[in-house]
């Protein structure tokens, strides 16, 4: 087994135990990247030299006791969204790029003060707009397990490197499910923690009220391991908030016993693919067995998330991509008459189709006559879709569902129909409009052999709930990365 076969915690420990160096395991990951990106190209920039300069710096401070952390030595890679002092940060578009930041994200300089090794940025979809990552101006990225289909966005550049073991672990952002449906689509297991929990200091912004920062690992522990390092309290991000428990291993107990599991029917109607369905099932009849009290309800608004979802998050990109004009920073356009013609080109030029597209509709939502009608309305609904979930949490600790309608669809069908992917965000999206932690670990395969997801949803600040629920589950599985016949074998809970 090679060190990228390894989870993230079992090369910490290689690693912590000197039965392997950090130089040795960045040379394994750069490696793997370089064998493998030709078909994959979950990468938009490696820096070799650094990297092999960064594992020997943290070689010395492990031997010295500076860097005693589980992830000290491991190598990560970072969603091309978050900011990286000294190395080119593109959010996938040719607006950036040639950006360099001047200073690295907080989530990052987290991970590097416990001697993470930062292996390369990541193909996404440009600047997070998307959900299969062929709208990035870089090229599209492949699924691992099927190079004709995608991996899923907007982080499907994070999670094809997991997926693809050319990395042990990586952070990726999560507007409407970017983290969760990519994980599903990959066969990896990701976490989109409770809205503040992670500074989005240095997180370039798409919508400002939903995005958040979140690991994405080969397995739960790994997850939790992560997000114990990235949580922190930050003043510079006026949305951070201050926990006094982020202790989240202490969540990974193969016990159930007595948790309610609750099983929206809303999320078993049509669009759903029967092979996904029956794998979600087949996980909540696991969870049953083991002693949780699984029960079917109705969450209500379901059908006015995605309208919802998608009226705000246009919004709020619209005004934080105002910022992108030609002036201070990013794409000029070489030739111009005037500053609105300068404006008019940089962005025409910069910017891409699905990115435009999204802040024209954000335009118009908050322009005058329509403000009311269609932004206001969207908040509204927001409220009640946070109502909706705060009712089922006061009868449920966990809610068990889908991460995404369908498996990983091929390269190219989503993009001839945008509100056809739009559509795909249904059982995502309202986790963030509510502000909630979600978690999606692999629960199966179609019948083409691509991963199905399981998406486990908790209440605010309760990530321990579904750190624990997917743990014991995890353990019942099997392993479907390496197609262990117990993969969603199980009977499934039927719904009425």
């Amino acid at each position: 087994m090679g060190l990228m076969s390894l989870t993230a915690l079992e090369l910490g420990r290689k690693i912590k135990a000197r039965e392997v160096s950090a130089v040795e395991a960045a040379v394994a990951s750069l490696d793997a990247i370089q064998e493998k990106e030709k078909e994959i190209h979950s990468f938009l920039t490696v820096d070799k030299a650094a990297v092999l300069k960064r594992a020997e710096e943290v070689q010395r401070g492990i031997e010295d006791g500076t860097f005693k952390g589980m992830l000290a030595g491991v190598p990560v890679a970072v969603k091309d969204n978050l900011c990286t002092k000294g190395m080119r940060t593109t959010c996938a578009s040719r607006m950036l790029k040639d950006f360099i930041p001047t200073y690295t994200a907080e989530a990052v300089v987290n991970l590097e003060a416990q001697g993470a090794i930062v292996i390369g940025k990541t193909n996404m979809d440009e600047f997070a707009m998307g959900s299969t990552t062929e709208t990035s101006a870089y090229g599209v990225t492949r699924n691992p397990w099927n190079h004709a289909h995608v991996p899923g966005g907007s982080s499907g550049g994070s999670c094809a490197a997991v997926a693809a073991e050319e990395c042990s672990y990586a952070l990726g952002s999560d507007t409407g499910g970017s983290i969760r449906q990519p994980s599903a689509f990959c066969g990896v297991t990701g976490i989109k923690p409770t809205y503040g929990t992670v500074s989005r200091y240095g997180l370039i912004a798409y919508g400002s009220s939903l995005d958040q920062i979140g690991p994405i690992a080969k397995d739960v522990s790994d997850c939790a391991a992560i997000l114990e390092v990235i949580a922190s309290y930050d003043v510079k991000d006026s949305t951070s908030v201050h926990r006094e428990d982020k202790r989240f291993t202490e969540a990974l107990i193969d016990d159930v016993r007595g948790m309610r599991i609750g099983i929206p029917r809303d999320y078993f109607g049509g669009g759903l693919s029967s092979c996904v369905g029956e794998a979600v099932l087949a996980a909540a009849r696991k969870l049953e067995k083991k002693g949780a009290v699984v029960e079917e309800f109705d969450l209500s608004l379901v059908e006015y998330a995605v309208p919802a979802y998608y009226v705000i998050a246009c919004a709020e990109a619209g005004s934080n991509l105002a910022r992108f004009d030609g002036v201070r920073y990013g794409y000029r356009a070489g030739q111009y008459e005037g500053l609105h013609d300068m404006y008019q080109k940089s962005r025409s030029e910069g910017f891409g189709p699905e990115v435009k597209r999204r802040i024209m509709l954000g335009s118009f939502v908050l322009s005058s006559g329509y403000y009311d009608a269609y932004y206001l309305k969207a908040l509204r609904t927001k409220a009640l879709i946070k109502k909706a979930f705060d009712k089922a949490f006061s009868k449920y600790d966990v809610i068990l569902g889908p991460a995404a309608p369908t498996s990983a669809p091929r390269l190219g069908e989503s993009l001839r129909d945008p509100v056809r992917m739009y559509l795909g965000d249904i059982y995502t999206v309202s986790v963030n409009l509510a502000g909630l932690p979600g978690i999606v670990l692999p629960c199966g395969r179609d019948s083409n052999g691509l991963p199905i997801g399981l998406q486990l949803i908790g209440d605010c600040f309760k990530e321990k709930n579904i750190i624990r629920a997917a743990y014991a589950y995890e353990q019942t599985r099997g392993n479907c990365a390496k197609g262990d016949s117990g993969c969603g074998a199980a009977a499934p809970w039927r719904l009425e």
